[in-house]
């Protein structure tokens, strides 16, 4: 008997497993009421006097091993199930990081300057608190200009020399003191003007004015360009310029592209013309260019600047522009596809 004990003390001790219902069974096995630790205790009366001293410790080593062994597995099975609890399944692919979305305004800026980037056009920055100089007298509006009443501006501390540009026309001032033709940059921006803020309008907005000086430039040459962005940027290839005014150039054009009458949104936005406004353009003033140490006898150039809000409104069909300065971060998820 004592030597069949000693043998269910080796199996005990040999015995190793990962599932729970196998690990169940082995502990009903030894240490169940109907298992055979109590079928050793029941046979203890039968053994004889000298031999069950032996009999008993040879049971407690065996009691003592399942229960250790039961316990063991017990708690290398928990062990596993609390780290795949953390883990999780360490095969299955990592959770998707959540992707942010990129602003309209950027979207389109980004889009304008990739299109003038393939022919050439750099980009130039300056700042946004400016001067009289930059944003005004150096670009043939000189004090007391009755034009300046077309720009509502926002002067700093009341000092009439610091003011906040109205135009990033100041950027390509400054650009042209600083560097000799040829010249071909777009200067991205912000602006500000005192304005009502509406659906339609607001204090501050966003502009890209394009700059091209050099020997020999002529209005075709302004309006091809402005033919291969329109194409580019809306796919619209059908453009007109109307005469207009501005001090800076002359002679100055205002330009419309045909957007069509397909949707009754195209009506909405056109007036029921087909022709949308996008931008203004004219050849540089020769006053100008002077201004910027530049001989007008020698080099011409064209600008032009559009409005980069109006162009995000009308490519995304966003119905208020007071909406991309709010922040609202469901009207801003909207656009992480366009990334």
């Amino acid at each position: 008997m004592i030597e069949k004990i000693k043998s269910q003390i080796v199996a005990v001790e040999a015995f190793s497993s990962t599932n729970v219902e196998e690990i169940e069974n082995f502990r009903i096995k030894y240490l169940g009421k109907k298992g055979l630790l109590n079928d050793f205790f029941a046979a203890f009366k039968e053994v004889p006097n000298e031999q069950k001293k032996e009999f008993g410790q040879a049971v407690n080593t065996l009691k003592n091993a399942a229960t250790e062994k039961v316990n063991a597995l017990k708690e290398a099975l928990a062990s596993q199930e609390e780290s795949k609890g953390v883990y999780g399944d360490l095969s299955r692919p990592g959770e998707p990081i959540a992707l942010g979305s990129r602003h309209p305004i950027s979207l389109v800026k980004n889009k304008i300057t990739d299109i003038f980037a393939r022919i050439g056009f750099n980009v130039s920055e300056g700042p946004e608190i400016e001067d009289d100089w930059h944003n005004f007298t150096a670009l043939n509006l000189p004090e007391y200009h009755p034009a300046r009443d077309m720009q509502d501006t926002f002067f700093v501390e009341k000092d009439p020399d610091v003011l906040l540009r109205t135009h990033t026309s100041s950027v390509q001032v400054r650009y042209m003191e600083n560097n000799q033709p040829p010249i071909r940059t777009i200067s991205p921006g912000r602006v500000f003007r005192n304005e009502a803020i509406s659906a339609r309008s607001h204090c501050f907005f966003h502009q890209v004015e394009g700059l091209y000086v050099d020997k020999g430039v002529s209005f075709a040459d302004l309006k091809q360009t402005l033919q291969y962005f329109t194409t580019e940027m809306f796919g619209k290839s059908k453009i007109r310029l109307r005469p207009s005014y501005f001090p800076f150039t002359e002679p100055s054009a205002e330009v419309d592209v045909y957007w069509g009458l397909e949707t009754e949104t195209d009506y909405k936005m056109t007036k029921g013309t087909g022709w949308l406004e996008i931008m203004g353009c004219g050849m540089v003033d020769p006053n100008v260019l002077k201004n910027c140490g530049i001989d007008p006898t020698e080099y011409s150039g064209f600008a032009f600047g559009m409005g980069i809000d109006r162009i995000a409104l009308l490519l995304h069909q966003i119905p208020d522009i007071r909406m991309l300065s709010e922040n609202d971060l469901r009207f801003l998820e909207q656009f992480k596809a366009s990334i």
